[in-house]
């Protein structure tokens, strides 16, 4: 008696990651490998995450001591208003610059040297390096506020509004900077080079970070860019974290995120981490080196 030998289809990781129980362990397990690789490589290279300091405290102290006399907030207020003023501008450009600028160099640099090709050719989650590349960069922004609280301390800036407030508003900036890695993630795998990479940051974090309230006031701008500004989701997370942290300077305006400032920065956050992530997958399936 011959028994048929029947053949089933082998599923793919991604594919059995869509209907096994086990998918979403599975998933978290790969991207905390990726996330520990990330930290590794960060931690014994140290200077890296040095530099990336270097220049956001210098902006601080620049702002601080030579250029605080020459700038008015709104409401009025001398040099030691307008530092804490500036300060929830630098925490949000900080983790902007920082964040996105590792996730896109560090992304195109593994496109680059065929990491991506064999990362996607071993039976891991669908997104893990992605999603391992972001969570990296979550835990160094960690280090970076901490690093920031420092220095906005040294140059006169406080918390008015409490501890719990305080925390609210750097969850809000941390959940910023998650955000914008992802952005990062998605420049990093559409660009051939580390260093297109790198100059293309340029391109759009200026313009978000400086066409913001983060260090004038929007009234002080024209009407085109003044109503850009108000719904730029970088003031919008400034906006909140000046008034739960207590600092003087908040943006008078009638329109809508600027009056709802925290459920609009969190609503930006959610949305450009949920498009990007979408695109960044997508985009992971082709990228080639």
């Amino acid at each position: 008696m011959t028994v048929a030998a029947t053949t089933a289809p082998v599923a793919t990781v991604d594919e059995a990651d869509g209907f096994r129980p086990d998918g979403l362990l599975r998933s978290l397990h790969d991207s905390w490998v990726i996330t520990r690789r990330n930290l590794v490589r960060m931690f014994r290279i140290p200077e890296v995450l040095l530099l990336s300091l270097v220049q956001p405290v210098v902006f601080v102290l620049l702002f601080a001591y030579i250029f605080a006399g020459s700038f008015g907030i709104p409401g009025g207020g001398g040099t030691m208003a307008y530092r804490e003023f500036m300060m929830p501008g630098f925490f949000a450009q900080t983790v902007a610059f920082v964040t996105a600028g590792t996730s896109s160099v560090s992304m195109a640099t593994d496109l680059h040297r065929g990491m991506v090709d064999r990362f996607r050719s071993l039976p891991m989650a669908r997104g893990a390096l992605l999603t391992g590349r972001t969570a990296a960069d979550f835990v160094q922004n960690l280090i970076v506020i901490a690093v920031m609280i420092g220095c906005a301390l040294v140059v006169g800036w406080r918390i008015h509004h409490g501890i719990l407030k305080a925390a609210g508003a750097f969850l809000l900036l941390l959940l910023l900077g998650y955000a914008l890695s992802w952005i990062g993630v998605l420049i990093g795998l559409s660009v051939k080079s580390p260093e297109a990479a790198a100059g293309s940051n340029f391109i759009w974090l200026f313009p978000l970070t400086f066409l913001s309230n983060a260090f004038v006031a929007p009234a002080t701008l024209p009407a085109v860019l003044r109503y850009a500004a108000e719904w730029n989701p970088i003031s919008a997370t400034v906006q909140a974290c000046r008034d739960l942290f207590g600092n003087p300077g908040l943006t008078h305006s009638d329109v809508w995120p600027m009056q709802h400032a925290t459920l609009v920065s969190v609503l930006w956050s959610v949305v450009v981490v949920a498009v990007c992530r979408t695109l960044a997958v997508r985009k992971y399936r082709s990228a080639s080196s």
